[in-house]
């Protein structure tokens, strides 16, 4: 017996060593991917080199010991980055002005590559470089030059494997008037390199070549843009679609963008820590990486707005901006690991993560770029008065909040200009608005799940080092009544609409995420492959927005590309009809591009509708596969006799079918019916 127990008591024992080595290897394991992934990174962040500057006649150079960064002397041209064993991680081939560069788009649409002719050192000690190239715009040339002031900052600092980048833009009050449509930074890699891009944890992939899309290799679709793979030199990209517009973000997401050469397990990524210099607020979509292979860091331009934002410049219209920092940052792993991307990956969103806890940077040495010290701030709390929804004050959860140049509600959003400041509430609506650059600004909000827009009636000034505090703030959003029916979810977009499966011969693979869908070419066209017969019928109680509502009113193509305007129809029965009431049909509109609707009460065949929105929006959304583009909200007042007691509908048409563009995307549409609450 008591050897019996002596056994069982040594297999116990065996039994727990067993596991106490199986739980040993497993974190040796762990701790060793980990020290492994650690050191291969390292090398991108540790470093006690001095920074050196060279300056010659033709070219300026600084070193660091992570990279040597060739700056074209005095065009201010980025020529070269050497980084590791990659004698210059830009195009080679190209000319020294199309490596790296800023570029504007100003009056009918000339392009100006932003040529300096100067050179000045600002800074220069052991740990950082900051140089300034400069154009002063001289009145000689009058109609041939566009009239700014220049300026194009380089900062390189010990231990950071990259370079700081950031414009100071001028114009006087003499200056002629002027627009500027388009603002951005374009790099050019080496194309027989970098041939993965990254733009968010889902949209990444093998790219195509440049190769790739011309005549012989693809097929042109409808729009330049686009094209069919058809003989592209990875055939594993053949009979999918490439369309630089498929890979747009919004200002808010944009934060992160690059491309890797798997054979040197190389990463180039650019960085934007804030949106503040930025146009066209938080939900702004604008273009990323795109074939080239290109990189693009955004700040101005009319995608997804149209020119219905502000870039105009009167004359006697002085302006000054600065645009960036943004960090072209670079890194490396070992190409024999399966997951190197994953590694570079990883570590472009952990340096971002410190670039945005950085902001707004103390190293920059430009009067006009306030720190942190120099900036001040605005809290507050937003509350939601709805008393159709509920009798008590509701909290505004994660609302967006922010402060832009002073304008009408919504005006924001065609803010070309200025700086904007950005925030979300938390769960009680409380919202803190951080590092404002000083000036004068209005304090403006949308709340997620209800319609309109708000603004405080009020101009808040900031001043260096100040805090203000603006209490409880009140929004009443738009309602004359209580709802009788709706449609959609107010959150500005379409997405919750029914979105089609693409066309199997126009596979993007890159945004086969459900959240991505959207973004899949020829979308527009599957409304006439689906509604054969008819345009779409809606039946309130009984239809489904998900399912039943086509996320884009577009026109019906009736072949030989041709197409007719669409007329929807929502149906629905009212119990009751007050015919001395007044209704309201609120329609929030999330898109718009050379569109107008016609909305019509009971009678389809009346010659002239009870409300039309005219010809509006620019922002070609559809093409471009944007699920949004700028909001517009109507509130159409209606009198009760228009209904009546039992089946009603009412018929949406869009009027506009020159082309398959030409359409409207809604966000929420909602009957309300007379008020019936006592003030």
């Amino acid at each position: 017996m008591e050897k019996v127990v002596n056994m069982s008591h040594w297999r116990s024992k065996l039994v727990l060593w067993m596991i106490m080595v199986i739980q040993l290897s497993l974190f040796l394991s762990v701790f060793s991917t980990e020290i492994h992934a650690r050191k291969l990174l390292k090398d991108n962040h540790i470093n006690t080199n001095d920074v050196r500057l060279h300056i010659s006649d033709r070219q300026v150079i600084i070193d660091n010991g992570l990279v040597e960064v060739t700056i074209e002397n005095p065009s201010g041209y980025l020529i070269g980055i050497k980084y590791k064993e990659m004698e210059n991680v830009l195009e080679r081939r190209n000319h020294n002005s199309n490596r790296g560069y800023w570029d504007i788009v100003w009056d009918d649409d000339a392009y100006v590559k932003l040529e300096t002719k100067h050179v000045e050192v600002i800074t220069q000690t052991n740990d950082i470089v900051e140089l300034s190239f400069t154009k002063t715009w001289n009145s000689k040339n009058h109609g041939k030059t566009l009239p700014l002031n220049i300026q194009k900052r380089y900062i390189v600092r010990r231990g950071i494997s990259g370079v700081y980048m950031y414009g100071i833009f001028e114009r006087q009050e003499d200056f002629p008037e002027a627009h500027m449509y388009q603002i951005r930074i374009a790099f050019k890699l080496k194309e027989d390199k970098f041939r993965f891009m990254a733009i968010s944890d889902t949209i990444q992939r093998v790219m195509p070549q440049s190769e790739d899309r011309v005549k012989g290799h693809s097929k042109p679709l409808d729009f330049k843009e686009a094209v069919l793979l058809t003989n592209p030199s990875n055939p594993k990209l053949k009979g999918e679609v490439d369309d630089k517009y498929q890979y747009s973000t919004e200002n808010k997401d944009n934060k992160l963008n690059g491309w890797i050469s798997d054979h040197d397990a190389v990463g180039f990524w650019i960085m934007t820590p804030s949106n503040e210099f930025r146009t066209g607020g938080p939900h702004k979509q604008d273009l990323t990486s795109h074939v080239g292979p290109t990189a693009l860091s955004m700040f101005v331009s009319t995608h997804y707005t149209g020119t219905e934002i502000d870039t105009f410049y009167k004359e006697g219209e002085a302006w000054k901006k600065v645009f960036g920092p943004v960090l072209i940052y670079l890194n490396s792993a070992s190409s024999k690991d399966d997951d190197h991307r994953k590694i570079l990956w990883n570590d472009a969103k952990r340096q971002l993560s410190e670039e945005i806890e950085s902001w707004p940077y103390n190293f920059t040495r430009s009067e006009d770029f306030p720190h942190s010290q120099q900036r001040g701030q605005v809290n507050g709390q937003l509350l939601v008065q709805d008393r159709y929804m509920d009798k008590q004050l509701m909290q505004a959860k994660s609302a967006f909040v922010g402060l832009a140049p002073p304008g009408e509600v919504d005006s924001w959003q065609k803010e070309g200009k200025g700086y904007q400041f950005w925030t979300q509430t938390d769960k009680i609506g409380r919202f803190n608005i951080k590092n404002v650059r000083p000036g004068v600004y209005n304090l403006y909000a949308w709340v997620h799940g209800f319609i309109g827009s708000y603004k405080l009636d009020l101009n808040i000034t900031i001043q260096p080092g100040n805090k203000i505090e603006l209490g409880t703030l009140i929004y009443d959003p738009p309602r004359n009544g209580p709802t009788l029916w709706e449609i959609g979810i107010p959150d500005r977009t379409a997405a919750e609409f029914f979105i089609p499966e693409p066309y199997p011969q126009y596979v993007n693979s890159i945004t086969n995420d459900g959240a991505d869908k959207f973004r899949q070419y020829g979308l527009w066209d599957r409304f006439s492959n689906i509604y054969r017969d008819s345009d779409l019928v809606y039946t309130v109680g009984a239809s489904n927005y998900s399912k039943d509502w086509f996320f884009a009113h577009v026109p019906r193509k009736t072949g030989d590309d041709r197409y007719r305007p669409t007329t929807w129809q929502i149906k629905y029965n009212l119990q009751d009809v007050n015919n001395r009431g007044t209704y309201t049909l609120q329609m929030a509109i999330a898109a718009a591009s050379f569109a107008e609707v016609e909305v019509r009460f009971n009678d389809p065949n009346s010659d002239r509708p009870h409300f039309t929105t005219r010809r509006i929006g620019y922002d070609n959304a559809v093409p471009r596969h944007g699920i949004h583009g700028l909001y517009r909200l109507y509130s159409i007042e209606v009198p009760g006799y228009r209904f009546r007691k039992g089946n009603n509908t009412i018929y949406l048409t869009q009027t506009r079918s020159d082309n398959p563009f030409e359409a409207v995307m809604y966000d929420y549409i909602r009957l309300e019916g007379p008020n019936s609450l006592n003030d």
